[in-house]
């Protein structure tokens, strides 16, 4: 075993352990926040079909009009959008997967904006 670690296989240890705790459902999916050095990503996962009932990400023409970039103005941003699509599929409670990131800058904008757009976690 290699004595170091990159960030990126640290992430993803840390997001196995909580991917243990956490599964979504059909009635309260998973909410999964991905984030790279260029973009970000919100997706609404019901595990035990398998199936992504909605997403959004820094990609989406909607989010690229807003010329908010890749940080935690643009998260708060993506949040909101991210809690329109989940409402639109009908989706008004969630489980919130952080996909191994610290709780804090981004990770938090896109769940408060979320929070405040509606979602309930």
């Amino acid at each position: 075993m290699p004595k170091y670690r990159t960030k990126k296989d640290l992430a993803a240890r840390r997001h196995k352990r909580l991917r243990q705790r956490l599964t979504g459902t059909a009635q309260r999916p998973r909410m999964c926040v991905s984030l790279t050095s260029k973009h970000m990503y919100v997706q609404f996962i019901d595990d035990e079909a398998g199936h992504t009932l909605a997403a959004t990400s820094t990609l989406d023409s909607k989010f690229r009009e807003t010329g908010k970039g890749v940080n935690v103005e643009g998260a708060a941003v993506l949040g909101k959008f991210a809690a329109e699509k989940a409402l639109e599929a009908e989706i008004s409670a969630v489980v919130f997967d952080r996909g191994g990131f610290r709780y804090h800058g981004k990770v938090k904008a896109i769940a408060e904006a979320a929070r405040e757009a509606g979602l309930k976690f």
